[in-house]
């Protein structure tokens, strides 16, 4: 068995680097004898994997090989069959059962043995030994075969080693020696037993023979031991000695150490005196500023602004633990704390009394400014009182209340002086514009208050066009109706009106923006996204100089800055609260004296909102003159409408022709005006909307009037008021109108075909008649050549009408006809020859449509017309030149 094992260990197990532990040989229970061997084996690597391995001999071969593996963690029970009697059966539990039978009770009991050592050692698992003896569990296999099958006990199983070569050559030299070694293995053995006594008995001798020596040894020995004993002593008292300079060490030691800590505890306790007194001790010429400084002259000023930054350096420094326990430290902040509240007092009234001189020396100026159109500048006012804006910050750091008091009476005293410029300023300006209003109404003959100019509807109502008056007269008589037209007013007078209202904003917008600008510099408020100064936080850190401070948190920072940014936009409007009232009471005015104006006032509105948003989207300015420029934008769109509607409401006479309507006028020298005023201007787009609104509404009225004539043909008053409003569009260029500039031509170019055509059909009419019955009969399917035979239409029926027109009668009735269209067209167009000249087109073109008739539909008859086509060009030469 153990030559097996070894040669599995060689040829299996190394190779897989695995040792070797129990082996059995067995064979399946109840079938034919195949001999095998279960082999219970560990890994040499850890962590240790102990697997129950099938070795099977190979039929093709004298060598072993693998046929099942195991692992033993999957085993579940071992039933050894009988644990009082021998039997060679056993049953392993893994999966599902297998049943063995060992070639003997020894190599099983052996076997089962080494399974519960290696369970108990690499497994600890509950594996269940099922009539096995529990001396076999608790002791080891007696020496012998089963001893090595075993592999001993748990030191000998981590203690296997495979034979080296060397070990291995030596032992196959000495089974060389004895041939007879494999065959008879118990020869072989007492062979080697007796040479083993032989070797012993040797040694034995050996020893003996040397018993001389061991007594010499034993003698050197105990020598040795009492040299050991004398060092044992001195050592003894060595460290005795050393045991005395041990403890004074640890004495000298204790004391440094308190020397130490003493010298710790005075270097701080020196620092933290040196930080009081450097940080809180605040200098006899800071106090002697604080308490009587002056606050006039620049000097006084400077040296109460250093005394109050030190003061709030002193006052914001953040005291370490146990300082305020400190009775000097409280000393120092009361001291401190009475230091500010006198100061702060002081300040207060001081400025108080500085607001109050100042407004009267500001009064006493106004007076020469009320005769212009301009505002008084109160810049030597702020440039006095930013002397004293780092101390009014110091103010707003340190008493709250007091600096909210000052700023209401700065804005209550400066909304008093203001609001009685502002009103003064626009009192002037108000009389500017009534003077403007007033050279109008004189120049045009107007009598009554300006508000008469803007007319009324039921003015407007009554309005009517004179079918013999020109265009002037139209105009003059739409004016004394109250029609604000572009034409009735002096453009000297709406230019004048323009200056004003411009030098009234030209005025306003430096007047707000320093006034904000001077409430932001002396208040200390941040108008704009900037890094806040330190100020009180409960962590503290050192700044670059050392001093202890405190930062403000990023969420109160933003905080803050919101709210100083409601604060100057309150304190503007409080000062300046008459501004948006006073413009608005302009605005209307102008609107009053000239509808027209609100053109002038967009522009310029829009302009300066759009500056001041440039500057300061978030200004006082910017926000008022927005507000504003909704009111402006409101009134442009009411005189959009009241046109729209003036439009609407226009009559016409029924004994007079209509000529150009009023309201085609009105529309004219409104496009004229406003591509003046608002030439490169901000807000073209809201002109442009009014264009499309104007034109589709004159369109519409236009072709609602030529509806409503009785005296004026409806061609006529088309064709001439879209002829007009083409040839305006077309002069002033209006790309927003480019679609009813070529709407307007077509409607002119069909309206004067339509005309000529209609107008036409009388001179010739019987010939008309006939030929149209011509056509009829052709058209019906009678043969072009067959139509003289048909009694109505035959050759004698065509001369009899063509004899009825000579040149002279044609003559005649084309002079008629001239005369006619003469009446009906108006002067200012100066259409007549435009249509004299169509109409000759038109005849010309007649005149050879019948000619073509005649000979398609009487050939060969040489029947022709009582006149030519040169005749007919000298009848309309000789009678346009006569008319």
């Amino acid at each position: 068995m153990t030559a097996i094992k070894h040669a599995l260990q060689r040829d299996i197990f190394t190779p897989n680097d695995e040792r070797l532990l129990g082996i059995v040989n067995v064979c399946k229970a109840g079938k034919k004898k195949k001999n095998c061997f279960l082999c219970a084996t560990a890994t040499i690597e850890r962590p240790v994997q102990v697997k129950v391995v099938k070795v099977k001999k190979s039929d093709k071969g004298d060598f072993y090989k693998r046929q099942q593996t195991w692992e033993l963690r999957d085993l579940t029970e071992v039933d050894a069959k009988d644990a009082s009697k021998e039997n060679p059966e056993f049953d392993l539990h893994f999966e599902k059962v297998y049943r063995w039978l060992a070639s003997s009770t020894a190599e099983k009991n052996s076997f089962i043995s080494c399974i519960w050592k290696l369970n108990q050692r690499y497994l600890r698992k509950k594996v269940e030994f099922v009539n096995v003896s529990a001396q076999l569990l608790e002791e080891s296999v007696p020496s012998g075969e089963s001893q090595s099958v075993a592999g001993g006990d748990e030191d000998a199983l981590d203690e296997y080693q495979e034979l080296s070569t060397r070990e291995e050559q030596d032992i196959e030299g000495m089974m060389e020696m004895c041939e007879y070694a494999i065959s008879n293995a118990e020869a072989f053995a007492e062979k080697l037993f007796k040479e083993l006594q032989v070797l012993d008995g040797a040694n034995i001798q050996s020893i003996m023979a040397s018993e001389k020596q061991v007594n010499i040894l034993m003698q050197l020995l105990d020598e040795a031991l009492g040299e050991v004993d004398t060092i044992e002593g001195k050592l003894s008292s060595y460290e005795e000695m050393l045991q005395s300079v041990k403890e004074q060490m640890d004495q000298i030691s204790q004391s440094n150490r308190l020397i130490q800590i003493s010298n710790t505890n005075n270097g701080k306790l020196l620092d933290e005196i040196q930080f009081l007194v450097n940080y809180m001790d605040l200098s006899k010429g800071h106090i002697r500023a604080l308490q009587e400084g002056d606050l006039t002259s620049p000097k006084g000023i400077e040296a109460c602004i250093n005394a109050s930054e030190a003061l709030l350096q002193c006052m914001n420094v953040a005291l370490r633990p146990g300082h305020d326990k400190l009775m000097a430290v409280t000393q120092q902040q009361l001291l401190f704390a009475e230091l500010r509240d006198t100061f702060a007092r002081r300040l207060t009234n001081h400025l108080n009394n500085v607001f109050v001189h100042q407004g009267h020396d500001q009064s006493s100026t106004l007076s020469q400014h009320t005769a212009e159109l301009t505002l008084p500048k109160h810049s030597p006012l702020h440039r006095d009182l930013l002397r004293y804006a780092k101390l009014m910050e110091w103010l707003k750091n340190t008493h709250r209340e007091k600096y909210e008091g000052l700023s209401r009476t700065y804005v209550d005293y400066m909304s008093r002086l203001y609001e009685r410029e502002i009103k003064d300023f626009f009192e002037v300006a108000k009389i500017k514009m009534a003077g403007t209003s007033k050279e109008a109404k004189g120049k045009f003959g107007l009598h009554g208050s300006s508000g008469k100019l803007t007319g009324s509807t039921s003015s407007l109502n009554k309005l009517t066009v004179q079918g013999s008056n020109s265009r002037r007269s139209q105009s003059s008589s739409l004016l004394d109706m109250g029609n604000m037209s572009a034409s009735d007013l002096d453009v000297a007078d709406r230019t004048k009106f323009d200056k004003i209202f411009e030098q009234v904003l030209s005025e306003l917008e430096p007047l707000c923006l320093a006034e904000q600008d001077f409430i932001s510099k002396f208040f200390k408020l941040q108008q704009h996204q900037t890094v806040m100064p330190p100020l009180a936080q409960p962590e503290t850190e050192e700044s670059d100089g050392g001093t202890p401070s405190r930062v403000l948190p990023q969420a109160e920072h933003r905080h803050s800055l919101s709210s100083e940014k409601d604060m100057v936009r309150s304190m503007m409007n409080k000062i300046f609260q008459s501004i948006e009232t006073e413009l608005n009471s302009l605005i209307a005015l102008g609107d009053k004296i000239d509808s027209f104006h609100s053109l002038y006032m967009l522009v310029k509105m829009s302009h300066h909102v759009w500056t001041a948003e440039n500057v300061d989207p978030a200004s006082y300015l910017s926000t008022t003159l927005g507000n504003v420029l909704v009111t402006v934008k409101r009134n442009f769109d009411k005189c959009i409408s009241g046109q729209i509607r003036q439009m609407e409401e226009v009559k016409i006479s029924k004994k007079s022709k209509v000529g150009i309507l009023s309201f085609v006028t009105v529309f004219e020298e409104f496009a004229e005006l406003a591509e003046t005023i608002f030439r490169n201007a901000e807000r073209r787009g809201d002109l442009d909307k009014a264009y499309v609104k104007l034109i589709r509404a004159v369109f519409m009225n236009v072709e609602k009037v030529a509806s409503e004539s009785q005296k004026t043909p409806r061609d006529v008053v088309m064709m001439e008021n879209f002829h007009h409003i083409f040839s305006t569009l077309s002069r002033l260029k209006i790309s927003c109108l480019d679609a009813e500039r070529r709407e307007a031509k077509h409607k002119y170019t069909d309206h004067l075909q339509s005309y000529v055509i209609n107008s036409l059909g009388q001179p010739l009419e019987k010939l008309n008649h006939f030929f149209e019955g011509v056509e009829a009969r052709v058209a019906q399917g009678v043969r072009e050549e067959e139509v003289s035979y048909q009694l109505a239409f035959n050759k004698q029926e065509l001369r009899k009408v063509i004899k009825e027109y000579p040149g002279k009668e044609v003559k005649k009735g084309l002079d008629n006809l001239y005369k006619k269209v003469d009446k009906h067209l108006c002067e200012e167009e100066s259409l007549l020859q435009v249509v004299w000249h169509s109409m000759q087109d038109e005849f010309i073109r007649q005149y050879k449509h019948f000619e073509d008739l005649i000979g398609r539909c009487y050939p060969g008859s040489g029947i022709t017309m009582e006149f030519t086509i040169q005749d007919m060009l000298e009848y309309f030469s000789s009678i346009a030149q006569s008319h």
